[in-house]
């Protein structure tokens, strides 16, 4: 059955929804976009992703074409329209189809923005038997541009990533600048040492990840240590477990790193408590 998809004001059929060829998304990767995930017909974290859909737009001299209560809107009606329990809402926003390609931006008042949302239906998203095992991920170098607290649709490096690990036999990448891993292609990444939880600290080089927000939230009032700092590969090996989180894997344990195990080389009992407790949590805040 074909999807219902949102595209600058008009709910279409997928076969429908088409920009145009001098859109800036497509040729100067000129917008930004969030993932937000939909437990039993919810919305998980909105909120979050909107706040940060908002700063990215700023970072860009963008405005936020709607309201945050318009977008809602959108969402649920997307959710509706497509019938989904558990999966996922892309949303997209670039600068807009001025009338020709040119690397100045298209003054504001005379290119609207291009506006573009659409589901994926992802049944069993929560009870990902991924998670009962683990993934393993390898290290690569990371040579994105200096902005990643911006979530851009600059993704040729991550994609390769993960295609990197993939010929690799793993199933991601961390990536690593200056001797210190950054993050995931599309996750934050982290490590356990004892009752210690270590990820790196906000800054530009990683994105501020909204469920990154909430497991830490989570963690600490679960009475586990935080520590928002950088960590290196052979600490990685060296620790007790490690994981990821993101919208769309939510906490996911990572039991091997470049071949060698980490820990029991099994998910760790902190990483599956984590995702437990915010499976639970964002269930009963979703909207």
């Amino acid at each position: 059955m074909s999807r219902t998809v949102y595209v600058n004001g008009d709910y279409l059929p997928e076969s429908d929804a088409k920009i145009s060829i001098f859109d800036r998304g497509f040729l100067m990767a000129d917008g930004v976009y969030e993932v937000t995930s939909v437990l039993g017909g919810k919305l998980i974290d909105f909120d979050g992703h909107a706040v940060r859909l908002e700063r990215s737009l700023t970072e860009l001299d963008m405005a936020m074409p709607m309201s945050r209560d318009e977008l809602l809107e959108i969402h649920r009606e997307l959710v509706r329209l497509n019938e989904i329990d558990e999966g996922m809402i892309y949303l997209q926003i670039t600068r807009g189809a001025p009338a020709d390609r040119d690397f100045a931006f298209p003054d504001p008042e005379a290119t609207a923005q291009t506006v573009v949302l659409f589901t994926q239906n992802k049944p069993g998203l929560a009870d990902n038997p991924v998670a009962k095992q683990g993934i393993k991920v390898i290290s690569i170098d990371d040579i994105r541009w200096g902005r990643r607290d911006i979530k851009t649709v600059q993704l040729l490096y991550p994609s390769m990533g993960k295609m990197m690990a993939k010929k690799a036999g793993a199933d991601d990448a961390w990536m690593v600048e200056d001797g210190f891993v950054t993050e995931g292609t599309s996750n934050n990444a982290y490590i356990v040492k004892g009752n210690k939880i270590i990820t790196r600290e906000l800054s530009k080089d990683i994105l501020h990840g909204i469920t990154r927000a909430a497991v830490l939230r989570f963690a600490r009032e679960a009475q586990m240590e935080v520590e928002e700092r950088n960590f290196t590969i052979d600490e990685v090996k060296q620790a007790d477990e490690a994981f990821i989180t993101s919208a769309s894997t939510f906490v996911m344990p990572v039991v091997a790193i470049d071949g060698a195990a980490i820990g029991d080389g099994v998910p760790g009992a902190k990483a599956l408590r984590l995702r437990e407790i915010y499976l639970e949590e964002s269930r009963k805040a979703a909207v």
